[in-house]
């Protein structure tokens, strides 16, 4: 089984998309993801720009945010909503030249879901230079 076959089955097994990978461990969402950009030609063996985005419901706490995404070594900013009728900030955090790896994007993904759920804002995804 390749690494995007199980996404590939009949619209009756679809999968989770919040489910994990039995043989990756990443979320179905991620490999999804990571399989445009394989169609976008990426090669993922070479490093790339990588942006994630957290919502939070105060400037406050997306300042909070931000810092905490700067202690794990990513540059982060926190701003306000592009969305001009949404009260909520944005927490855009990147980090240049890495390289993919499985570790990498489930590191990453549970340091922003974890950030985004204690400080009652929203985890919204990430993407990733081709």
């Amino acid at each position: 089984m390749g690494l995007f076959d199980r996404l590939k089955r009949s619209r009756h097994d679809e999968v989770d998309p919040e489910e994990r990978s039995p043989k990756l461990g990443i979320k179905y969402k991620d490999l999804m993801v990571v399989e445009q950009l394989v169609k976008a030609g990426a090669d993922l063996s070479e490093p790339r720009h990588w942006i994630y985005y957290l919502y939070l419901p105060t400037e406050a706490l997306a300042a909070q945010a931000a810092t905490e995404a700067r202690a794990a070594g990513w540059e982060a900013e926190a701003r306000p909503s592009a969305d001009e009728t949404s009260t909520q900030w944005c927490v855009v955090a990147e980090q240049h030249d890495v390289v993919f790896t499985p570790a990498f994007l489930i590191d990453a993904d549970n340091l922003f879901q974890e950030i985004a759920d204690r400080l009652g804002g929203d985890y919204d995804g990430w993407e990733a230079s081709v």
